[in-house]
């Protein structure tokens, strides 16, 4: 019911209103369990990819979404489940390893998974390293990876906003990359690496961002 509303409903009026420019759909496997690896800019880019996409896209949000009390709380359980999300929770080695196991469970079933490479959004528009959760997922499930460039959600929901703004996206979906080579070799950091590396390349082809060599770390509260 909910992947129908979707269809039917958000995506229509989404598109009606932003009107997307949205380049290599044909690219994403249509079935089958594959990861769609993005660059990470704002936070609606959890809700411009599956509102983009050719099929159903599954990412992980905090579980705070599905908990808050009153209207407000139903509004936002309903739309994030509307969207594909799945509840976890963050802040802890145990909740990373259970989130990572979510995901996996998801590629398992034959879905389609989102995930940002380089953890939290880029506040300067560069791409930074990835980390290899999205190398250890592929390894594991052993399914293609789709890299994915998004271009302009951060005018859409800057940061600190509340309310999106009318303004231009762009959403390029590259070809699948496959790792048919390194498959069960996910418990070898090089693998890990060397996929993963590969994965930031796709991605930073399709972006043409500026790269940094190291980690996007979340900016300490002052």
């Amino acid at each position: 019911m909910l992947d129908l509303a979707t269809r039917l409903v958000l995506k229509p009026v989404s598109r009606g209103i932003w009107r997307p420019v949205i380049e290599g759909a044909e690219n994403v496997p249509r079935k089958g369990g594959v990861i769609l690896a993005s660059n990470h800019l704002s936070f609606i880019d959890s809700v411009v990819i599956p509102l983009t996409a050719p099929r159903r896209v599954h990412f992980l949000a905090k579980a705070e979404y599905w908990t808050a009390p009153g209207l407000k709380g139903k509004v936002s359980k309903g739309f994030f489940e509307a969207i594909g999300a799945v509840p976890v929770e963050r802040g802890t080695y145990r909740s990373a390893q259970a989130s990572l196991e979510s995901a996996l469970k998801i590629l398992e079933d034959g879905k389609a998974f989102g995930i940002y490479p380089e953890g939290t959004r880029s506040l300067d528009g560069r791409l930074y390293r990835g980390k290899t959760g999205v190398a250890w997922l592929a390894l594991t499930a052993g399914v293609p990876v789709v890299p994915v460039a998004l271009e302009g959600p951060e005018q859409i929901l800057p940061v600190g906003k509340r309310v999106p703004r009318i303004k231009k996206v762009t959403v390029r979906f590259g070809e699948p990359l496959h790792f048919d080579e390194l498959h069960g070799q996910a418990r070898s950091a090089q693998a890990r690496r060397q996929v993963t590396d590969e994965v930031m390349a796709a991605i930073q082809k399709l972006s043409g961002q500026e790269v940094v060599g190291s980690y996007n770390e979340i900016p300490k509260a002052a």
